[in-house]
């Protein structure tokens, strides 16, 4: 069973989160610069067995889609182009980076420490993919 793994895409920097082998709990992996993401993936890819990418889907409260799909889009085409083997799923988005920063005051992390946009976006994807976990279980 390969690992499943969601991406927290962003103009600059995308989160990145992976399940265990048993795809059973969500971990934060990293932070990459976006512009990186494909060299990092090729190289992770090298390491691990990944089944499924889940990217997330932003969108607004009336359920339209937010105005950043229009640079999802195009980097979920080269997703599917650089990793045919790999499927792609949409996750809802939505509060995941308010989550994520309540996360961090709940963890009792410093104000500085919260203002780490990267552990932002890898916390997001954490939660990304915990609520497709979730869902699985439900």
């Amino acid at each position: 069973m390969g690992r499943i793994l969601a991406i927290d895409f962003g103009k600059k920097r995308t989160g990145i989160a992976i399940t265990d082998e048993l795809q059973l709990i969500a971990s934060g992996l990293t932070t990459v610069d976006t512009a990186s993401f494909f060299d990092f993936m090729r190289d992770f890819l090298q390491k691990e067995k990944v089944e499924l990418f889940l990217v997330g889907e932003p969108k607004q409260m009336d359920n339209s889609p937010s105005e950043s799909e229009v640079l999802i889009l195009p980097f979920i085409k080269k997703i599917n182009e650089v990793f045919p083997e790999i499927p792609v799923k949409r996750v809802d988005e939505r509060f995941t980076s308010k989550m994520a920063f309540q996360t961090m005051i709940d963890s009792g992390l410093t104000k500085k420490q919260r203002q780490n946009k990267a552990l932002i976006d890898e916390i997001s994807a954490t939660i990304i993919l915990q609520s497709y976990l979730y869902g699985l279980k439900k």
